[in-house]
Order: C-alpha cells, then structure tokens, then sequence
C-alpha cells in the first residue's frame, strides 16, 4: 500500500523569490511579437535522406520505425558529424526540436558523430496515441537508439529531454558513457518555479498551444535571459512546432506524470543509479532553474564517476542565448577537461 512522501520541497532563494513574485510574461509584449511572426509559414516536412547545410555543416534527416506502444514508433532524428567518430545524442526540450542543438552539432562535427532527436510528440517524431510517461517514452527512445546502432553513447539533454535522459542513464548504465545534463530540476525542488506543468496538463482545454507562434514566444518570453535569440533561429522554432499533432501529443506528457513525480523517482531512484562521468549545465539566470539549487550536485548523485557543474550565460534557452559557451562546455566535458 502507497504512502505519502516525506520529502520536503526546498525554499527559495530570496533571490528566486524575487523573481516567482512577477513570474509570468507581459501579455501585452507577447501579443506584439506573435504579431511580428506573423509572416512564418510551417515548413514542409521532411524526407529520409533530405539534407540541409547550418553553420556550414551538412545535416541529414532520416526516419526509422523501432519497437514501442506494442507495435512501432516512428522516429525523426538528424545527422552531422564523422561516421566514426565517439557518438554524441542530443534531446531537445519544450517548446523545441532537434534544431536546438544545431550550433552545437556543427561545431563537434569536425571530431564527433552528433545525432539529435524530435521526441515522441516532438517535431516531425510519432505522435499518435501511447506512452506519454516519460519512463515510458524514454525506453522506446532507447529502443529507438539501438535500433540504429547505438551501443554507447553521450547523451546531452535540455529541459524536457533531460527527464527521459534520467531515465536511460539509469536504466541503461553500461550503454551511456557520459552525461551532459541540462536545465531541469535534480535534487531541489519547489512548484513555485514549475507552474507550466498545470498550465501545460490543461493546453487541450485551454487551447495555450493551439497557435505554435505564440506559445514559442509565451515561453521565449517567461523563461529566457537577455540575450536575444537571433530572429531567424526563433522563426525555425516557430516552424519545428508547427508540425501537425504536437499540439495535441505534447499535453499527453503533462497528464501522464507530473512534476512532483519525477522529482520523487529521481530523489527515490534515479540518482543513485548513475554511474558516468555527470556535467550539470544550468543557465546562470534561469527563471526556473534557481543556480542555487545545483551548488552541491555531487553529494546528490552520490555514485557518478565524476560530476561537474557548469553555469552557463543566460536564462532558459542558453543553447541558443549562448552557442558558443555552450559548446565550449560541452566541448571540454568530452574531452576531460573539465
């Protein structure tokens, strides 16, 4: 028989406080820069072995079908980067898309295999009904992982993704050789700063995500730091969350688990069960992410070969905010620096 937990959310940070007492965006501003985003039209989608060129590297589009919900899953995943080089998986987080990782991707490309992924729901990945558990969707995204060969890999995650990263590298020790964990909650925790799981559990009701403009700049608005993100990377954004059925896949995670949920399974579970090398990489001024929580990573994943933290400049979206920082951090991780 269940019982309740015991744990206790951790208090804010006065500084953290500060900020929960005007948390949500303007909707004036919002309203404004929906309007300036008006002319964006929704990409067409894409074909297995469709190339297209970022920051001067090629990348490849491909689809694959790997086990999942009793049947098959389709997948859409991108490739850049040298056939034989040390693999790395990126996962996106909400309101993105493969793209995310792109600065990223193009830059490790020289020395690395990158593959980055739409999760299920996501982008121009399966979206028809089945496991929106994370738990759930995270094994048939491991599925999906070895279904293309993937024995060993880094996996490098962001926000949403980084609750299924949690689970591969827990369930899956032996296939992850390290973590670059980003921009979710670890240890710490307090709703104050998680009020999207409610509005997003609610999204089919309240039609929140019915006009992907304006969900991408709501979010863009409530959760990024000052560092402006380019406007053409934001009209991609825009069009990764355009795909037909995200607006109806997306909320299915939000009413099939809850925030207070996986911070119980990582609190009960989860970090102790990671055993690689762990960078924790945290926007500086994130919103949602108070730094203050991620100051004693290493005494919460008490089994970890090794765990680093890493602030890196900006809010929410720092992979966009900050490309360069980014890959830097990641960069070095790799290979052993920091």
């Amino acid at each position: 028989m269940g019982q309740p937990s015991t744990l206790e959310y951790t208090p804010l940070p006065e500084r953290a406080q500060k900020i929960v007492e005007k948390f949500m965006p303007d909707e004036e501003k919002i309203k404004r820069e929906t309007a300036s985003f008006a002319h964006v039209k929704p990409r067409p989608g894409d074909k297995e072995g469709d190339t297209e060129e970022l920051d001067g590297q090629v990348f490849t589009h491909h689809f694959v079908s790997a086990p999942g919900d009793h049947e098959v899953v389709q997948w859409h995943y991108v490739e850049t980067g040298r056939a034989d080089g040390e693999v790395v998986v990126f996962l996106h987080g909400i309101p993105d898309a493969w793209y995310q990782w792109h600065h990223q991707m193009a830059s490790l490309a020289a020395t690395h295999r990158c593959i980055a992924v739409d999760l299920k729901g996501y982008g121009q990945s399966e979206k028809g009904a089945g496991d929106y558990r994370h738990e759930g969707a995270a094994g048939q995204l491991y599925s999906m992982l070895q279904t293309i060969g993937l024995q060993k890999f880094n996996l490098v995650t962001h926000d949403r993704g980084t609750v299924q990263g949690d689970y591969i590298v827990a369930d899956h020790p032996d296939s992850v050789t390290r973590y670059l964990r980003g921009e979710q909650h670890l240890y710490h925790f307090n709703p104050l700063v998680a009020p999207q799981g409610d509005i997003f559990r609610d999204a089919p009701w309240t039609g929140i995500m019915e006009n992907p403009t304006e969900f991408v700049v709501w979010v863009h608005n409530w959760v990024s730091g000052k560092k402006p993100i380019p406007t053409h990377e934001m009209e991609r954004i825009i069009q990764e969350f355009s795909h037909p059925g995200i607006t109806r896949a997306v909320p299915r995670y939000f009413n099939s688990s809850t925030f207070r949920q996986e911070w119980l399974q990582r609190r009960n579970r989860l970090l102790e069960a990671w055993r690689c090398p762990v960078l924790i990489m945290q926007g500086y001024d994130s919103k949602s992410q108070p730094r203050e929580f991620y100051e004693k990573a290493r005494d919460y994943i008490p089994n970890a070969e090794r765990v680093t933290v890493q602030y890196i400049p900006g809010g929410h979206f720092w992979t966009l905010e900050s490309p360069a920082e980014t890959t830097d951090a990641i960069r070095k991780f790799l290979q052993g620096e920091i």
